[in-house]
């Protein structure tokens, strides 16, 4: 089957095809003592992994994105190392705590990533507010984390992405001793650019990470192409107040434009969920077998 790019919306150049055999991510079977709330966690976790996949964003089996139980607070859902992005399903994520004890190995006999649990197990520690956490190497925004100029305010998806922190290349993330310059340097931010390696997502829900790292990407695509060699007198800024007016925006869920019986509904999704959904209409139509819970749908 051919992959049309409107499939999944704007962004890099996804696979040419589909894998012949699509693998279901909802494959928890009803006799798992996982929680409920797990379940969800754990659905929409692996169908995360399934959209880095399919917009061509993930590296082999690198990389890595977490996710917090809410109901035991020192607990994530990590990948199992070794698989593909397009093998994650909801039974096969890892469960380890911020001490690096596995409680369950999932579905698979594979461990997780080291450099995982450092960065990850560090900004869950530091930032309890932080539900999902993703680490990419996207090649764009690996791009402009080697600028001197950083990531630059020249376009309304790096608005919308806002205030960026930036965190210096030590080398492969092994060493738990530098957990504390990561938190140092993320501060309150959502955003980290990581020199000449690659970006750090911290969203308050998985939805509100992915809308992230999709505006961070279609940004570092743009400044890419706008100005390859970093910043340059041609390149005009957006004004002060216009990021501001922006940032205000897109607090609200819809973008902020989602608009209802003549006016802006703020209530009835919150960030990222509108398009999270219709991602999941997408994935579900094709035959991920997501198990997400549709409201609206």
């Amino acid at each position: 089957m051919s992959f049309s790019p409107g499939v999944l919306g704007q962004s890099t150049v996804p696979h040419p095809k589909f894998p012949p055999t699509v693998i279901p991510i909802d494959d928890l079977s009803s006799e798992s003592a996982v929680g409920q709330e797990e379940r969800v966690l754990r659905r929409k976790l692996a169908s995360l992994y399934r959209l880095v996949d399919l917009f061509n964003w993930s590296q082999s089996i690198y990389n890595h994105i977490t996710v917090r139980i809410p109901a035991e607070d020192d607990e994530i859902l990590i990948n199992p190392y070794g698989l593909f992005y397009n093998e994650v399903t909801a039974s096969n994520l890892i469960k380890v705590n911020l001490h690096g004890s596995v409680i369950s190995n999932g579905s698979t006999k594979y461990g997780i990533n080291q450099a995982g649990y450092v960065l990850h197990s560090a900004i869950h520690a530091a930032r309890p507010e932080i539900s999902c956490v993703i680490h990419l190497h996207h090649p764009s925004v690996v791009a402009v984390s080697a600028q001197k100029c950083g990531f630059l305010p020249i376009s309304q998806e790096a608005l919308i992405v806002g205030k960026v922190a930036y965190h210096d290349f030590c080398g492969i993330l092994v060493d738990e001793a530098e957990k504390k310059s990561i938190i140092a340097d993320l501060a309150e931010k959502h955003v980290m650019i990581l020199r000449n390696h690659g970006f750090v997502i911290c969203g308050v829900t998985i939805e509100h990470a992915f809308l992230l790292a999709y505006h961070l990407i279609l940004a570092c695509e743009t400044q890419i192409r706008c100005c390859p060699n970093g910043e340059n007198q041609q390149v005009i800024r957006t004004s002060k107040e216009a990021q501001e007016q922006v940032e205000q925006v897109v607090k609200i869920g819809g973008g902020g434009v989602n608009r209802i019986d003549g006016k802006v509904d703020p209530k009835k999704w919150q960030i990222g969920e509108l398009e999270w959904e219709a991602y999941m209409r997408n994935m579900d139509r094709i035959g991920y077998k997501t198990g997400h819970q549709y409201k609206n749908w």
